[in-house]
């Protein structure tokens, strides 16, 4: 609402008030029979008409105020109380608004370092513009495609790094973009457990993960796992390596070293 507004409103509501205490001093002035001033703006006469009558035209006419009065009320109050909603709703809109704008990150990650691969998911997201906004595969070369960009290098940067680069590629074409990068899915970087867990296969490789989170991200051993067996296979420059795991000595405390951080392409073996 409008200061001009505002003022109406507040004197419209001024004058009901007003005419509230005139009615009630004409009331008590017909009730005791004592004349009842009113102010030049709201004087009206009663000339022409017998003491008797008078007094019952003023009483019917004091009720009949009084009566409108009554209706009016409830109507101007619920109808200010509404216009001061709208108004706080449309600031709280505003704010919100521009809070959001404000506080939208450039980039979102369960990891800020992880760094992107090839046939990972990527979701990314520029504020306001849905015609830019999807979900991209990263190619085999480690690239995605993109609106306006065509071919972006992905692979090799963290989330935050790409959203950066996209978002000053998009300066060109768009007045102050806002990038949200997303990892969705991690397909570049794999771990496989195989022989006695519950769900055999490939899994992504999470940052930090090692061999115990390794099987429960499996479902645990199965009831015929020899798990003082387990081993971690690893490929190298030199050829592939053996790490032993075993499971029953690490739960009771012994030999922690065992459970290593595993890297991109380990296999865990369950025999």
């Amino acid at each position: 609402m409008d200061a001009i507004s505002a003022k109406q409103t507040g004197q419209h509501f001024e004058d009901l008030l007003t005419v509230a205490g005139i009615i009630h001093r004409g009331a008590l002035s017909i009730a005791t029979g004592r004349q009842c001033r009113l102010p030049a703006k709201y004087a009206f006469s009663f000339a022409g008409a017998a003491p008797s009558a008078h007094r019952q035209t003023s009483r019917t006419r004091w009720t009949s105020l009084a009566i409108l009065l009554t209706c009016l009320l409830p109507a101007s109050l619920p109808a200010q109380q509404s216009a001061d909603k709208k108004q706080d709703n449309s600031k709280v809109l505003v704010a919100r608004t521009g809070n959001f704008a404000k506080d939208i990150p450039v980039a979102v990650t369960a990891n800020a370092n992880y760094v992107i691969g090839p046939e990972d998911l990527l979701d990314i997201s520029v504020w306001k513009e849905p015609d830019l906004t999807r979900t991209v595969p990263v190619r085999p070369d480690g690239k995605i495609s993109l609106p306006l960009l065509n071919d972006v290098q992905a692979a090799g940067q963290t989330p935050t790094q790409l959203a950066t680069h996209v978002t000053e590629s998009l300066k060109r074409y768009v007045t102050d973009p806002q990038v949200t990068v997303i990892v969705t899915a991690i397909n570049s970087q794999r771990i496989y457990l195989l022989g006695e867990v519950t769900r055999a296969g490939a899994y992504p490789l999470l940052p930090g993960m090692t061999v115990l989170q390794a099987l429960s991200s499996a479902g645990g051993l199965t009831q015929y796992a020899h798990s003082q067996k387990i081993y971690v296979l690893r490929e190298g420059n030199g050829g592939p390596t053996k790490a032993s795991f075993n499971y029953k000595d690490f739960l009771k405390g012994r030999n922690p070293e065992q459970n290593v951080v595993l890297k991109v392409g380990d296999t865990i073996v369950v025999p």
